[in-house]
């Protein structure tokens, strides 16, 4: 199936008009295959009065209510006897899959091998717009288990003839790189950023290494960020979004925005807060619906969902590594937004404030930071912490007035705040390893509220 720079070049290539057409047809029967085979769908669609026949297109799916994680979680045991998303009989059940219950009790999933097949397609299309091919070997620094990722990757893999080295985490002896001279490696910003200092440690360039190109799975970031992985490793860093609910998107060679599989994946964006859809190029919450190929199967289907994750629809025009779906923003976690004074900011915001580019001559990349006070009190703290390569020649006043000028860039509403001091804003500087984050165990939670 693969071609050129494309892996299913007729339908990644197909003309707008053909495209819309397809993905109308596929709401359509996953509407009513959904009303059919899950629990909460049947009642849901009779309780909010609707045929499911009615929806015909597009626009009439707009018209359907919300879907929150807490409703999946509310119609799944413990609260109910039955997995109200499950949509296939367990006979027919592949691989069962669990969120990471960071919000409550983890959200349930269950795949048919129809649906890995669908899955790693989305990820085998991504890997051959960045570039990817049988010659590649590939490091995954992401878990197998109950999240989809690795194993995802390591499936689409096998359809483009990559070789995969599953190390799963990142902390792989650097004896790795030198045996088995990968091609690319998939991690996250910081673990990318580990284990370049790990081999420079070790005598060994990232820069001379056999990698070609990285891809940054798993969390949101800052491009300032990314700009500096592609500097200490001098190649490209391709972005991915993906999910259990099945999203997959990825940025191409072109970097001008993440290809979302519009035939697999329907994706709409939503304010909340005004309680609509909004138009391309405005900001709100990606909202998924899964689309199945007429008469497929697929193990839990999802309409209207929302991923509370922030992004914009960039373009549906086509693209100039000639894909014609539509791309969107890198997505940021809703949770990872707070506000202060009416106005907000994301942890996004605060990495790209580290890591300004005159910073990371001083600082290791590192970094924590800490909400206090609130409105009530009159005042608000955020305290950033900033891992320092070497105390004694950390430039402090520089990587503040780096770190503001970014910051209130496009906050003026916090700007205003740091000036009259309803805001106030403390810089701390810390040795390796001596941030917070070092002594808990799991993820490192870059921003914690504490008012």
């Amino acid at each position: 199936m693969t071609t050129g720079n494309f892996y299913n070049p007729e339908i990644e290539t197909m003309e707008r008009s053909e495209l819309d057409a397809l993905v109308e047809e596929r709401i359509k029967y996953t509407v009513n295959y959904a009303a059919e085979n899950s629990l909460f769908y049947k009642r849901w669609f009779r309780e909010n009065n609707i045929k499911p026949s009615d929806i015909q297109s597009h626009e009439d799916l707009l018209e359907l209510p919300i879907i929150s994680g807490k409703i999946i979680r509310e119609n799944q045991p413990p609260e109910k006897e039955d997995f109200g998303f499950r949509t296939v009989d367990w006979k027919d059940v592949f691989t069962v899959h669990e969120t990471s219950g960071t919000s409550g009790t983890p959200k349930s999933f269950f795949l048919t091998w129809n649906d890995w097949e669908r899955y790693a397609e989305k990820y085998a299309r991504s890997f051959r717009s960045q570039g990817f091919g049988p010659e590649d070997r590939v490091i995954v620094c992401a878990s197998y288990g109950m999240n989809v990722g690795a194993n995802t990757m390591t499936l689409a893999a096998k359809s483009i003839g990559m070789t995969m080295i599953p190390e799963g985490k990142c902390t792989f002896p650097v004896r790795i790189m030198d045996s088995y001279k990968p091609t690319s490696i998939v991690g996250s910003i910081f673990k990318l950023i580990r284990l370049a200092k790990r081999m420079k440690d070790q005598g060994i360039d990232p820069k001379s290494s056999s990698i070609e190109r990285l891809v940054i799975g798993g969390e949101s970031f800052a491009e300032e960020s990314r700009n500096y992985v592609s500097e200490i490793w001098d190649c490209e860093v391709y972005n991915t979004y993906g999910s259990t609910e099945g999203t997959m998107c990825g940025e191409c060679t072109d970097i001008s925005g993440l290809h979302v599989p519009e035939d697999l994946i329907h994706l709409d964006v939503y304010d909340p807060h005004m309680d609509k859809f909004v138009k391309d190029g405005e900001c709100g919450r990606a909202v998924l619906t899964t689309l199945l190929p007429v008469g497929a199967k697929g193990g839990n289907v999802l309409i209207n969902y929302d991923t509370e994750d922030t992004t914009v629809v960039m373009s549906r025009d086509k693209c100039a590594c000639g894909r014609t779906h539509m791309k969107i923003m890198n997505p940021e976690r809703e949770a990872e937004t707070f506000w202060v004074s009416g106005t907000p900011f994301n942890r996004v915001d605060i990495e790209k404030g580290v890591f300004q580019r005159e910073n990371m001559e001083y600082l290791t990349g590192e970094y924590e930071a800490f909400l206090y006070g609130g409105d009530d009190e009159g005042e608000t703290t955020l305290r950033v912490s900033m891992e320092c390569n070497d105390m004694q020649r950390c430039d402090e006043e520089l990587i503040k007035d780096n770190f503001l000028s970014s910051f209130f860039a496009y906050k003026k509403g916090l700007e205003n705040s740091y000036i009259d001091g309803s805001l106030n804003i403390l810089f701390n500087y810390a040795r390796p390893g001596d941030l917070e984050f070092y002594r808990v165990k799991g993820r490192p939670k870059r921003v914690v509220d504490r008012r």
